[in-house]
């Protein structure tokens, strides 16, 4: 990764990038910087599991001002109304507004569903999903004033498509492309986009997974997530990018099959075959 300002493609805006102390996160916030950028680097410093607190924001900034970037460090959680806003709070007070929300922060807690706690299941969700939820409501109203806006979410093709052992994880990944999808609609008569990344990288979090051959480096990833914040930013859109690689993911509706109005579970039964249900 280059250390420098390369260019001024992002120069005006005020950039979020919550989980950014490690990683993924790191790399993005780096990468928006690199391009003028002044961006709030948020991360709790803990561990994968979520537990336990360090420095590792204020590392990122300082990483940053070193090749001349303007940045500022923030220690919030993202699983409270009071953190999300302090995050919010910590960009208006030093940047004077919010124009971009990558909601990045994220736990892992993985348990087969016969083994895992309640309690880490709702942690889970407090995390990648509530806390997506928190952070851009907190950011949601000013990006609305401004008539200008872009919130990227954090999914991935383990909870898109199922990964064993991670039934809190997958539930969080995909119920943020529903928040997306609805989110998409709400925010588009006032120039706000909203998308999705469906990262691939090795890093904390995904290191104990199998086949981590391909997976490639965060550095990798963070040009779909300029994209998806950049002026020709599309909407409701699920990006997947690993290794370098990078494809569209859709969620699509097979052909019907017309039963008519007295339809029985026998005749369903009947033309499993052609919905693919075999």
């Amino acid at each position: 990764m280059s250390t420098s300002i390369s260019d001024t493609s992002f120069a005006s805006k005020v950039v979020v990038v919550t989980g950014a102390g490690r990683g993924l996160g790191r790399s993005h916030a780096i990468e928006f910087a690199r391009r003028g950028a002044r961006v709030i680097v948020n991360d709790l410093g803990g561990a994968v599991d979520g537990t336990g607190s360090g420095t590792t924001a204020q590392t990122v900034v300082d990483e940053i001002r070193k090749f001349g970037g303007e940045a500022y460090a923030n220690t919030d959680s993202v699983t409270t109304p009071e953190g999300a806003a302090a995050i919010i709070h910590t960009a208006v007070k030093n940047c004077g507004r919010v124009d971009i929300l990558v909601n990045n922060a994220g736990i892992l807690r993985d348990k087969t569903f016969t083994n895992v706690t309640i309690e880490n299941f709702r942690e889970v969700l407090d995390v990648h999903l509530m806390g997506s939820v928190l952070v851009t409501k907190a950011a949601w109203p000013i990006m609305r004033e401004n008539n200008w806006g872009r919130v990227v979410f954090t999914s991935s093709g383990s909870g898109i498509f199922g990964h064993f052992g991670q039934s809190n994880y997958a539930s969080a990944k995909m119920g943020l492309i529903g928040l997306m999808n609805v989110l998409a609609l709400e925010g588009a008569s006032k120039g706000i986009k909203v998308n999705t990344l469906a990262p691939g990288a090795i890093t904390r979090m995904t290191e104990s997974l199998h086949d981590t051959s391909r997976r490639g480096r965060p550095e990798q990833v963070s040009p779909a997530v300029l994209y998806l914040c950049s002026e020709q930013a599309p909407q409701g859109v699920i990006l997947q990018a690993a290794d370098g690689r990078f494809s569209r993911i859709r969620l699509d509706v097979g052909e019907a099959v017309d039963l008519g109005p007295d339809v029985t579970f026998e005749d369903l039964l009947s033309i499993r075959h052609k919905l693919g249900l075999d």
